[in-house]
């Protein structure tokens, strides 16, 4: 074990199965400005990246940095507007189509350049009632069939009210309903196991459940949103479900690290991640 790394938490699943595990370079390694990141992420054996909005950097200057690393990107976000005003998206505000369409269009072009086929689309803080679900619906139907063409699914979130209050997407029945109604196969859930415990809890019956529904996962600890060895998350069960469910995505650690980054990947190190690094 590096100096630093915390010792692994209990046993993880069984050696065959190694999830592709993608570093939230928007919450991993902050210690290093964004763009070196992506190196640090690689050095420490991640093999994939996501982050949440790089919009501030060329995409030509990131798609640099995913070749020169090797790495592959699992997933960024649309743009969610004036994020310093408050803003979490517009895809369910009326009034905001013509945004929805530019920040979407402005999302897969980036995604083009970096080879990403998976883009988060935020809804907006706005109660759910029938004119937001409305305009959601129809965002989604015409922006899953714009991404179709490009070969991107989009994926939408519910988020937990404490972190996020009034966002219009709370919980996976929810989204399973909305999801019902776009009727579009490129429109998926991007199933967050923190944001979920937090709202609804019972995580293994919403993974079987929803299992097909799902193309992106993100895990964090529960409470404080720590490394996924803290709290009171089961995430060797939760990790092994997943392989016997078949999931082949991404599992996104978004998670805020206790005491650094490189310090706190004890829980993975038995896949050769932040100890020794890439073989």
């Amino acid at each position: 074990m590096q100096p630093g790394c915390r010792k692994a938490g209990p046993a993880l699943p069984d050696e065959a199965f190694v999830p592709k595990l993608a570093a939230n370079l928007s919450m991993l390694f902050t210690e290093l400005p964004f763009l070196e990141r992506f190196g640090a992420a690689a050095a420490a054996g991640f093999r994939a990246v996501e982050f949440q909005l790089p919009y501030e950097f060329a995409a030509e200057e990131v798609g640099r940095l995913l070749a020169a690393h090797d790495l592959a990107v699992a997933l960024f976000n649309a743009p969610l507007g004036n994020a310093m005003a408050g803003e979490r998206g517009f895809a369910a505000l009326p009034g905001r189509e013509a945004e929805f369409r530019a920040s979407l269009d402005r999302a897969l072009a980036y995604a083009q350049v970096i080879h990403c086929t998976r883009l988060h689309v935020l809804a907006g803080i706005i109660a759910p009632g029938p004119a937001s679900e409305e305009v959601y619906v129809a965002n989604l139907r015409w922006g899953g069939a714009r991404a179709a063409a490009q070969g991107v699914t989009l994926l939408i979130e519910p988020l937990n009210a404490g972190d996020n209050p009034g966002y219009f997407l709370r919980t996976t029945a929810q989204a399973q309903d909305l999801l019902d109604r776009i009727a579009r196969d490129n429109v998926k859930l991007q199933f967050d196991f923190y944001h979920c415990q937090i709202s609804e809890g019972d995580l293994a019956a919403h993974a079987r459940r929803l299992f097909g529904r799902y193309a992106h996962v993100q895990i964090a600890g529960v409470p404080g949103r720590n490394e996924p060895d803290r709290g009171e998350i089961n995430y060797p069960y939760l990790l092994d479900l997943l392989d016997e469910l078949g999931y082949d995505g991404y599992v996104g650690c978004e998670y805020r690290p206790a005491a650094g980054t490189l310090a706190g990947l004890g829980w993975a190190a038995r896949w050769g991640i932040g100890v020794g690094g890439r073989a």
